[in-house]
């Protein structure tokens, strides 16, 4: 377990899911299902949570190993906690796992319309680098996603 704070991080287990989709379908318009959650942990991606001094679940991400860099699966900061900086703190852990891990960099994929998280990963450091047509499910249509990549190179915010 490793702090960040008065907060901490811990492995993301089965036994978290109750909380972890609690939080997910606050959050989301279209969350993950909890079997999302034990698809991908059961595949060995790592889960990570940021939890606070009381074991409140803050925020969590999900990484996945691909060849020379991780995918960001998914990342989510409770909603009574946005706007708290915690985000980029995920983010900062997100950086320190994958640099452990030997990666070259950070991809995720994220909705035009999600324009907070956008300006988060771009002032973060992360660039556009495509576009998935139809990607998300939207209100009985399909919406894209943009594709963003960090990589140490042009990484500004984690040293």
């Amino acid at each position: 377990m490793r702090q960040a704070g008065p907060n901490h991080y811990s492995p993301m287990t089965l036994a978290d899911l109750d909380e972890v989709v609690s939080v997910e379908v606050r959050a989301y318009p279209y969350p993950w299902t909890r079997q999302n959650f034990t698809d991908s942990l059961d595949a060995g991606h790592q889960g990570v949570c940021l939890r606070a001094v009381d074991g409140t679940l803050l925020g969590y991400f999900l990484l996945m190993p691909v060849v020379d860099e991780s995918h960001l699966l998914n990342v989510c900061v409770a909603p009574e906690m946005q706007g708290n900086g915690l985000g980029v703190q995920l983010l900062e852990e997100v950086v320190r796992v994958s640099r452990a891990q030997g990666m070259g960099g950070v991809l995720l994929e994220v909705r035009p319309s999600n324009v907070r998280a956008l300006r988060i990963y771009e002032r973060f450091g992360f660039v556009q680098i495509g576009r998935r047509k139809g990607y998300y499910p939207a209100n009985g249509r399909r919406e894209d996603a943009i594709v963003m990549r960090l990589t140490w190179e042009t990484d500004r915010a984690v040293a």
